[in-house]
């Protein structure tokens, strides 16, 4: 028996939240699939199967609180009320996720309706952590070694002058390390935190939660509509659903350079700003700003959330590089939440697959900036970079 467990229904990202909002409008009846991806090739204990399920099963019993819900209607006007009603009596179904494992290797699959399955993905990826370092005995810094080193670098941000916030739930090494990191970044009133992804944490500790939409919402795009609507339709869509609230557009989903081709003038002036998640972050930064000052826009009433990989030494120098050309905010997630002296999990879990009316799955596919990153079929990906004229 373990103690493993999510304490809240809102123990969750935030996309996932107003993602979730926009398929029951838009895609209530879209069945997707979703597999956990092992990048790091790490090792799981035998047993860890079990575990994992019994981990998932009790997930069946949240339910969103009344106060939890009251702090979504107060604290996001932007999501209606039937939305929230419906989530108040959404529950997890573990029958939705098949777990297996063989030796030292795992396998998660999630199927299902869309607008249920879609809440599985990161409290999945953050039992998968937490069990990883429990099961293997790895012991980890101190309470208080894990509080100082966030305090160090909340104040080393301060000091550079940018706002930043915690995104550190789907690979943190636990619900005890995140609730120490909180506690550490919301002592000082004075601080340049401005919130956090986690909902459940931004509620506990009275701080914005932060977050827009993730690749899957254009990787279901493109599975529906095609690669060269993709970015499109995926940005109007969330347009029709938030009339310009949660303007923050992810940009690397088919690669930056096609998204821009398809973020007009129209979508540059609505969005309040792009998130960077691949790719060399300065690069991004030049090709942001030029398309910003072509369309005859302002970079500086513009902002980039720079979220990929983050410490303090690429903050630092992303800050130096883009002061006074576009307006900056950064969203840290490992390295605060898993910097306790052990190996942070390399893990992702990614949509795979929508069904098509006829019951056959179409392959989603991940073109980020790096090459890496390329995520699904082998076959699509190249029917993707080919459709989109992507050379490399």
């Amino acid at each position: 028996m373990n103690d493993v467990r999510l304490n809240s229904i809102l123990d969750n990202d935030f996309y996932k939240i107003t993602m979730q909002n926009a398929v029951v409008k838009l895609f209530p009846n879209s069945i997707v699939k979703y597999e956990f991806i092992n990048r790091g090739k790490h090792h799981f204990p035998e047993g860890f199967d079990v575990a994992l399920k019994e981990a998932v099963n009790k997930m069946a019993e949240l339910k969103l609180t009344k106060d939890e819900k009251k702090f979504m209607a107060r604290t996001c006007p932007y999501i209606d009320l039937p939305y929230l009603d419906f989530l108040e009596g959404y529950h997890y179904d573990p029958s939705e996720v098949k777990i297996h494992q063989e030796g030292g290797d795992l396998s998660v699959v999630v199927e299902g309706l869309w607008y249920r399955t879609i809440l599985w993905e990161v409290p999945l990826l953050a039992l998968i952590s937490e069990l990883h370092y429990e099961m293997n005995h790895m012991e980890r810094d101190s309470n208080g070694v894990v509080m100082s080193k966030t305090i160090e670098k909340a104040d080393s941000l301060g000091r550079l002058g940018v706002t930043f916030a915690e995104f550190g739930t789907r690979r943190r090494h636990s619900y005890k390390v995140q609730n120490l990191v909180m506690e550490a970044l919301t002592q000082k009133k004075d601080s340049t935190f401005i919130g956090s992804s986690n909902v459940h944490f931004a509620m506990k500790y009275g701080v914005k939660p932060i977050g827009t939409h993730a690749h899957e919402w254009f990787m279901f795009h493109a599975a529906e509509y095609g690669f060269k609507m993709a970015n499109e339709l995926a940005l109007e869509h969330w347009v029709d659903v938030y009339r310009g609230d949660l303007g923050v557009a992810l940009s690397d989903t088919y690669t930056t350079d096609v998204f821009f081709q398809q973020f007009d003038k129209k979508f540059a002036k609505l969005f309040d700003g792009v998130r960077h998640d691949s790719g060399d972050a300065l690069e991004f930064a030049d090709k942001t700003i030029a398309h910003y000052q072509k369309n005859g826009i302002n970079p500086m009433f513009k902002y980039i959330i720079f979220s990929d990989a983050l410490n303090l030494e690429k903050v630092e120098e992303i800050t130096n590089y883009c002061r006074g050309k576009i307006g900056i905010s950064f969203g840290i997630g490992t390295n605060l939440t898993n910097d306790v002296g052990l190996k942070p999990m390399n893990i992702v879990m990614k949509l795979i697959g929508v069904q098509a009316p006829n019951k056959e799955w179409i392959p989603t596919v991940k073109l980020s900036d790096e090459h890496g990153k390329y995520t699904g079929d082998p076959k699509m990906i190249e029917l993707a970079k080919e459709f989109l004229r992507i050379k490399a």
